[in-house]
């Protein structure tokens, strides 16, 4: 199986995501998108493969979101999408990419249903404990 995770390493639920993929027996690329960010194209694929509009998966928190007028909502698809290019930090992460499909990971274990052989049980940073099935205990 091919995954590919677009990952932010300063990001918990990012790096929770990364481990849960690898404890699954994948070793997917790893894409640092602030290093690396995805072109428009890229992206506006990535969008379509989740069925998500720019909005969905716009980042607020330690981003210039509010500095750039983004909550405007006459902005555009394409508006939204030329900000998250110029600034990659407004891109919500980790997005996982497989053969199954593509999600945006937030929490991380909706990478669980996009992997060939989940993880049982996985133990968050802050220690919670999730289950294959998705679900916290």
């Amino acid at each position: 199986m091919t995954v590919t995770i677009y990952h932010n390493p300063a990001c918990g639920t990012s790096r929770n995501t990364l481990e849960m993929i690898r404890q699954s027996g994948e070793e997917p690329q790893v894409i640092e998108y602030l290093k690396d960010p995805p072109s428009r194209e890229v992206l506006a694929e990535l969008l379509d493969m989740m069925g998500m509009k720019p909005r969905d998966i716009l980042r607020e928190k330690g981003t210039p979101y509010a500095e750039l007028g983004l909550a405007d909502p006459k902005l555009t698809d394409e508006e939204l999408l030329a900000a998250m290019i110029e600034h990659p930090i407004l891109i919500n992460r980790p997005i996982v990419v497989t053969d199954k499909g593509a999600a945006l990971c937030r929490p991380s274990e909706k990478v669980l249903p996009l992997l060939a052989n989940p993880v049982a049980t996985f133990t968050k940073e802050d220690g919670e404990t999730v289950a294959s099935s998705g679900l916290a205990t």
